[in-house]
């Protein structure tokens, strides 16, 4: 008996399909790959219970009797040694492979050139009502002349001569487990297998070049300040993958009476008091220019008047209001005659 529970050691139930068995290994093989800093003897250990769990007869045999009755130790550890390569009993690790799981992809792993940031600055209005930004950004972009590939236009293909055609390079570590075989992408052809016989004179054949480039951002509407607006594909471009994000902050200048809540607008209207109690006309600037307010008779200071569809669009919440706020200005000095009015009105209980 080998005393060993391999479903333990993997981190699973016994029932565990085939593909649970591989995602698991993968992942503790990413974790305590020798490689990458990790734990030697529990990296073997995972090995050894990979090597029969993810073998039927071995995981049949493993199941009923608790050990398996191959010729050798357990998971290929006999007379080889502990080995990753084409031996019998060995695994041979793509850690593209591997790797790439945990960004969601199989195989190799496409590179991904960097992000770029950059700072723009609107007026209220052009935040209120969206507009069109054009910038100009300095950056490493797809060569327009070869359109990324590298290649001389109308030239043959050869194949790389360092892998031999096969995108990949076997790499042989040696330790004290045994040999280990990893497999990488050719960094000669960049894991394609061939190359141009000519390459573009524009880019030397890297198939990217620093230049300007004018980008256009569309600027929704309603938009707050301090949002962030990203162009996926805009950023810094990198040989034989894709490019980066463009990421835009945009900064909103204040406005002088308005103010911005969601997608309606709000300022303050002063008024006489004589106003207030006998109601009024009045002319206010709004961001589609110039509107007449009707003060009713009687409104009291802190009152809203609320101006239909005269606030900011938006595509999913139609459009917002104008929310004017009364605020009653009061005399600091009064004549006699106006005096002695007002003591009039308060005889008269107003």
């Amino acid at each position: 008996m080998s005393g060993k529970d391999y479903y333990k050691i993997l981190e699973l139930e016994k029932g565990a399909s085939k593909e649970d068995i591989k995602k698991s290994f993968r992942r503790l093989a990413h974790k305590y790959h020798p490689d990458k800093g990790g734990d030697e003897a529990k990296f073997k250990e995972l090995s050894e219970a990979y090597s029969i769990l993810s073998d039927d007869k071995k995981r049949a045999e493993y199941d009923t009797y608790g050990q398996t009755f191959g010729g050798g130790a357990p998971g290929g550890f006999g007379q080889g040694g502990f080995g990753f390569g084409d031996g019998e009993g060995g695994i041979e690790f793509d850690l593209g492979d591997i790797f790439g799981a945990f960004t969601g992809g199989r195989g190799r792993r496409v590179s991904r050139g960097s992000d770029i940031s950059v700072d723009i600055t609107l007026s209220f209005e052009e935040a209120a009502f969206g507009v069109d930004r054009k910038l100009i950004i300095t950056k490493q972009g797809t060569c327009k002349e070869c359109k990324g590939s590298g290649a001389r236009k109308d030239t043959t293909y050869i194949t790389c001569d360092k892998c031999n055609g096969k995108g990949k390079i076997h790499d042989v570590k040696k330790s004290i487990l045994g040999s280990f075989a990893t497999v990488r992408d050719c960094d000669k052809c960049i894991g394609k297998g061939e190359m141009p016989k000519e390459t573009c004179k524009n880019c030397k054949g890297s198939g990217v070049l620093r230049a300007p480039e004018e980008i256009t951002v569309k600027i929704p509407s309603g938009i707050e300040n301090g949002e962030m607006i990203r162009l996926s594909g805009y950023g810094e471009a990198i040989t034989s993958g894709i490019a980066g994000d463009l990421y835009v902050r945009v900064h909103v200048t204040p406005h002088k009476e308005l103010k911005k809540e969601g997608i309606n607008l709000r300022m303050d209207l002063n008024i006489k008091l004589t106003d207030a109690l006998l109601g009024a006309e009045h002319t206010i600037n709004s961001l589609e220019g110039e509107l007449k307010v009707k003060v009713p008779a009687g409104v009291s200071s802190g009152e809203i008047l609320r101006l239909k569809g005269k606030g900011i669009s938006s595509h999913n919440q139609g459009k917002g209001d104008l929310l004017v706020r009364i605020v009653i200005k009061t005399p600091e000095k009064l004549s006699r005659k106006a005096k002695k009015l007002i003591e009039d009105l308060k005889n008269e209980g107003v």
